[in-house]
């Protein structure tokens, strides 16, 4: 659903599962660092508002967008985590080069999801200007790293009702 009919804040409180033992793992871009580190703000505040100790998450960072595949990977296999967040920010530019940016990026997080035995929760945004990503990272739409946040929480609680 697009971003303008729901904030990416927006969610039933009362439908989060309990994750006061859970342990995230968020890879963060340093690129388009203005956004990123609000998004890592938005993540962290919303995984605490839901119990997540601040000591059961780990925040690592990564150049760009791209290695944030690589990072997250390498997080599954060695973090000692529930759940991976990758949280970049791409803008388009004049060049094809946000394609290529975009589609390495989604194509990684779908390949471990499809491998791993943890989730791992995209949280890149791809904007077509800076003023949209800003609208996504705590403006008039929300927070991407709020939203992904939630996920990861749902998504761990998924996971675990396999292993019980």
């Amino acid at each position: 659903m697009a971003t303008a009919y729901r904030n990416l804040s927006s969610y039933d409180a009362n439908n989060i599962p309990d994750a006061s033992k859970m342990r995230v793992g968020i890879v963060v871009s340093e690129w388009n660092g203005a956004i990123t580190e609000k998004l890592l703000e938005g993540a962290c505040n919303t995984l605490e508002k839901h119990n997540v100790r601040p000591g059961n998450i780990t925040v690592f960072r990564v150049p760009g967008s791209f290695e944030l595949t690589f990072g997250a990977q390498q997080v599954t296999k060695y973090g000692g985590v529930d759940a991976v967040i990758i949280l970049g920010c791409v803008v388009r530019g004049d060049t094809p080069h946000f394609d290529y940016v975009c589609e390495g990026v989604t194509g990684g997080v779908a390949t471990l999801n499809a491998t791993q035995d943890i989730p791992v929760i995209f949280g890149l945004l791809t904007t077509d200007n800076m003023q949209q990503a800003e609208d996504r990272a705590g403006g008039k739409f929300g927070n991407k790293g709020d939203e992904s946040a939630i996920t990861a929480i749902k998504m761990i609680d998924f996971v675990c009702r396999f292993k019980k």
